[in-house]
């Protein structure tokens, strides 16, 4: 749509910040008030609108639809939500290892052996590895206890998480970034060794290049959503 608005500004209100356009409340797509629990992303939402041109682009607001999701899909059942990313436990992609070429293999272990090695410690648990793409359970412990790690976290956290869940197809990832265990961009590197290792070898190709960057760019602003919260 056209740019109807020419001042943007947060504002108190309850125990967040209301994002206004000419002093007017921003609603979600469910109607409910645009409220940021921080003045930091509070901030950062006010630059997303003040940032747009003659047209609004919602493509280039991310924080602004995680904030939008955290309200509307997450905070009304944040129960359902949870099941939603929960069953990544069962079928992390760190658990599935290439069986070759021996550098593809010891790549896949550098980049997350150290992260199995967090999440064990971290959580209390333990991971079934396997080889190919044949699946193999996790033990029902580690199932729960990455559900109740996710089940701790507010709306608006899981709402980023979601992203990085599906993403990068591993539920210990995201919980790493979150935690501040791995940055942003080496988590995404890392939930990608194998495309990554395979343009490395064959040469990039434009349209999985151009998709694996749109990836990128919402895997990173999922995670700054996080580090503002």
């Amino acid at each position: 749509m056209k740019r109807f608005y020419k001042t943007v500004s947060a504002e108190p209100e309850g125990d967040g910040l209301s994002i206004r356009l000419d002093g007017r409340p921003v609603r979600t797509p469910a109607r409910a008030l645009l409220v940021l629990p921080t003045v930091s992303l509070g901030h950062a939402v006010v630059e997303e609108w003040r940032a747009q041109s003659e047209e609004i682009d919602p493509r280039s607001m991310p924080l602004t639809g995680l904030a939008n999701a955290g309200i509307d899909r997450v905070a009304p059942d944040p129960a359902r939500f949870v099941a939603t990313l929960a069953p990544y436990a069962e079928t992390d992609a760190l658990c599935y290892r290439a069986e070759d070429p021996p550098a593809l293999v010891a790549r896949e272990l550098a980049a997350w052996d150290p992260l199995l090695a967090w999440a064990r410690l971290r959580y209390d648990v333990t991971f079934e590895l396997a080889t190919g793409i044949v699946h193999k359970p996790q033990p029902e412990a580690t199932v729960r206890r990455l559900a109740t790690a996710l089940s701790a976290r507010g709306p608006f956290e899981l709402a980023a998480m979601s992203p990085l869940v599906t993403i990068g197809g591993s539920l210990v990832t995201a919980l790493a970034v979150a935690e501040g265990r791995i940055g942003a961009e080496e988590a995404f590197d890392a939930t990608h060794v194998d495309e990554l290792w395979q343009a490395e070898q064959w040469g990039e190709d434009a349209l999985a290049t151009q998709a694996r960057d749109a990836r990128r760019r919402d895997f990173l602003a999922a995670a700054r959503f996080l580090s503002l919260l």
